[in-house]
């Protein structure tokens, strides 16, 4: 990585013997560093390591532009944007160019007329990776101007010549000479305008207007579409996918775990959370929820379940317990199954049935989430290792839980049922009243989905029994 030096005009800079490099021999000599030293190359990304990581590895090596393709919520932007950690800390440009000119090497009219001008006197100022990202949804209304460039009438009412290229104003694409320009959902964007990203992805310059001019263009391209995109709203025409050098899929995690790690980074985080503890099996649910959505034929797999689903599930899970603990002064803030009814507002909204139908959503999001307690209880317990819980209600006992509910009320309940206390300790050892209440509830729901326990839901609440 190169570090800001105290050169503040071309001919100190030469005198340093700084060397400008291209930017993807410079993307390409800082990744070969990080790999020699073991570091993490694109930190935050979870999943990728054996997958898309290494090709994207392959593409900076080799130089190449580089699309990735895959559904919502993988991870693309994410991962595009993490390239700026393979840029230089710093590199110099001619001061006050829009288009970020090399000083050894301009090509804009400006710096040129400046160059010639003041010689090695001229000017520098140092970029940072920030300076050098662009990024650029793509959306019907896009058009040439804002990407590449056009006349600016101002510059003309000021007396300049139509004939004179400084009547320019440069579009985004230029504007990130020497730096990454990312296009995302690139099938948005109209056919016309992808025939103008030709030059640029092939020849590396690019034409504005009907002036005969042509800027050699330092820029790494990367974009990013959803393959559903091609028949929804658009394509991307074949000359231009013909240019990019790798074409990378990206997938959702493939683990729970996985999908549990980003859960955790990535949800909304307050300062005040000292209070509050998630148990394991609560992660756990939720993540299977999410894979059970992904294989769910009632669900529109075309348009995919993104991990914000697991994200924003998450959330509302912390949402309604933290409520719960704020309502009865609660220490701690503890999820419970028996909030779960309450990811529905998160839920539905991110996911695509198949067939419209009103209310469906709740059906849907009630059934993926007794099908994600049901498999994680399984991996809790043997629904025989708690026949003394299950006798205890053969024996009458009855037992009524809720979101609501107050956690102090759930270490009575774990002592009068048989079994339960032992039940509970294989889930946690903590006996904080919260923690306690989830591992209860928890035990009884899963008992109920395994048709060992009736269930009878209520507006406040479920009342277990035989």
């Amino acid at each position: 990585m190169t570090s800001a030096g105290q050169q503040k005009t071309i001919g100190e800079l030469k005198a340093s013997s700084y060397r400008v490099v291209p930017v993807r021999e410079e993307l390409r000599n800082n990744l070969i560093a990080k790999i020699k030293a073991e570091e993490v190359v694109f930190p935050g990304i979870i999943g990728f390591d054996q997958t898309v990581i290494p090709q994207l590895e392959n593409a900076i090596l080799a130089g190449q532009d580089v699309i990735l393709l895959g559904e919502r919520g993988q991870a693309k932007s994410r991962l595009i944007r993490s390239l700026t950690t393979l840029l230089d800390d710093f590199i110099p440009k001619i001061a006050g160019c829009e288009i970020n000119d090399n000083p050894y090497a301009p090509i804009c009219r400006a710096c040129l007329n400046l160059v010639a001008e003041q010689g090695d006197e001229t000017e520098i100022e140092w970029l940072v990776p920030e300076d050098r990202y662009s990024e650029k949804l793509a959306t019907p209304d896009i058009s040439i101007a804002d990407l590449i460039g056009e006349i600016d009438p101002i510059k003309v009412a000021e007396g300049r010549h139509l004939s004179d290229e400084l009547v320019i104003h440069y579009g985004l694409v230029p504007r990130t000479n020497r730096g990454i320009f990312c296009i995302n959902e690139l099938p948005d964007l109209a056919e016309r305008i992808q025939v103008g990203l030709f030059n640029l992805m092939e020849e590396r310059d690019i034409q504005i207007k009907g002036y005969r001019i042509k800027l050699p263009l330092d820029i790494y391209v990367v974009s990013t579409a959803n393959p559903e995109d091609y028949t929804n709203r658009g394509r991307i025409v074949t000359p231009l996918k013909d240019r990019y050098g790798s074409q990378i899929h990206t997938h959702y995690p493939k683990t729970n775990q996985d999908e549990m790690i980003i859960m955790e980074q990535e949800r909304t985080r307050f300062p005040d959370e000292d209070r509050v503890v998630v148990p394991d099996y609560m992660k756990e649910i939720l993540a299977e929820i999410t894979a059970q959505a992904r294989q769910s034929s009632e669900i529109n797999q075309r348009s995919g379940v993104s991990v914000r689903v697991s994200i924003s599930n998450y959330e509302t899970l912390l949402g309604n317990a933290l409520r719960r603990s704020i309502t009865h002064g609660d220490d701690w803030v503890c999820p419970r199954t028996s909030d779960l009814a309450y990811i529905v507002a998160s839920f539905s909204g991110k996911i695509e049935l198949e067939t419209f139908e009103e209310g469906r959503e709740s059906r849907v999001t009630d059934d993926l989430t007794r099908r994600g307690v049901l498999r994680i209880f399984g991996n809790y317990f043997e629904v025989e290792e708690l026949e003394d819980v299950v006798t205890a209600f053969d024996l009458g006992e009855a037992v009524e839980i809720g979101s609501e509910k107050r956690a102090s009320d759930y270490p009575a309940i774990m002592e009068k049922v048989d079994g339960m206390a032992a039940a509970v300790k294989k889930l946690t050892s903590d006996q904080r009243p919260e923690v306690v209440a989830s591992a209860v509830e928890f035990v009884l729901e899963g008992l109920h989905l395994n048709r060992r326990l009736n269930c009878e839901r209520t507006e406040v609440g479920s009342i277990y029994r035989r």
